[in-house]
């Protein structure tokens, strides 16, 4: 590999230009937070918005420190995020599991296939009271509510992933002899690990999305009691707060399956 030295001044100076892109992005996203943040200060501070409503950043950082005080708010934090990667894991699983089913069976995917779209077209919440009144309250109701977001959408992704891999390398692979198990293993997974990660970006936000649509309606703790709470007694510092830890917490874990996907690249 060439190093900065051997690099002609051309790809030097091309290299120099995608970093100071990629810096000018970054300074103009903190900028553009900053700007929001001093302006949401600004107008509660001089009532240009009603601070009762709209609280105010200085506020949201006082009952954040408030409540860390006790652990409380890590407390929940932690159920929320236990509750979404295990959903998130299960789904990712479940559904490449199922996939794989299909994609040997195609008989039976030929049947399945409709309830799978009719299933994935339901409105999740609608799921949720009925996975209550089953299941009761509890973490395990929540973990299932997170997956059912996701995991029939999921399963249709994969589904038409697997299938769409290039016919040319499976009749090569029987050609050489080769069995289903080769074929799956050594073209239909391989080929299809970028729609794996996708599926995976995904899921990651909608299993989070079912976990909060959970917590407001059979939890006790985490960070989508402590919205409907927070709505309920009127504490919109609680409820505001809640909701940007939440947006920190989609944004990480986001980051985290790009760090993945890029280690898959390598």
């Amino acid at each position: 590999m060439k190093t900065n030295r051997e690099l002609s001044p051309e790809q030097q100076k091309y290299i120099h230009q995608i970093k100071l892109q990629s810096f000018l992005i970054l300074l103009s996203r903190f900028l553009l937070l900053f700007f929001f943040i001093a302006l949401w200060e600004t107008s509660s501070y001089l009532g240009w918005i009603d601070s009762f409503f709209f609280s105010s950043p200085s506020a949201v950082v006082k009952l954040f420190i408030d409540m860390c005080k006790d652990f409380e708010i890590l407390r929940h934090i932690g159920v929320t995020l236990l509750e979404t990667l295990v959903s998130f894991l299960a789904v990712t699983i479940l559904s490449i599991l199922t996939a794989i089913l299909l994609i040997c069976l195609p008989k039976v995917s030929k049947v399945l296939e409709p309830f799978l779209v009719i299933l994935n077209s339901l409105p999740k919440s609608a799921l949720a009271p009925l996975i209550i009144v089953w299941l009761g309250t509890g973490m395990k109701t929540i973990i299932i509510a997170g997956m059912s977001v996701a995991i029939f959408g999921s399963i249709i992704n994969m589904y038409t992933g697997f299938t769409q891999v290039e016919e040319e390398k499976i009749k090569l692979i029987y050609t050489l002899g080769g069995t289903q198990k080769d074929t799956l293993f050594k073209v239909i997974l391989p080929s299809s690990i970028p729609i794996i990660v996708s599926n995976m970006k995904v899921n990651i936000g909608l299993a989070l999305v079912g976990v909060i649509i959970g917590e407001f309606l059979a939890a006790r703790q985490g960070l989508g009691y402590l919205i409907i709470y927070g709505s309920q007694v009127f504490q919109l510092d609680l409820l505001i707060m809640s909701i940007i830890i939440l947006c920190i917490i989609a944004m990480g874990l986001y980051q985290l399956i790009q760090i993945l996907e890029k280690c898959l690249q390598k």
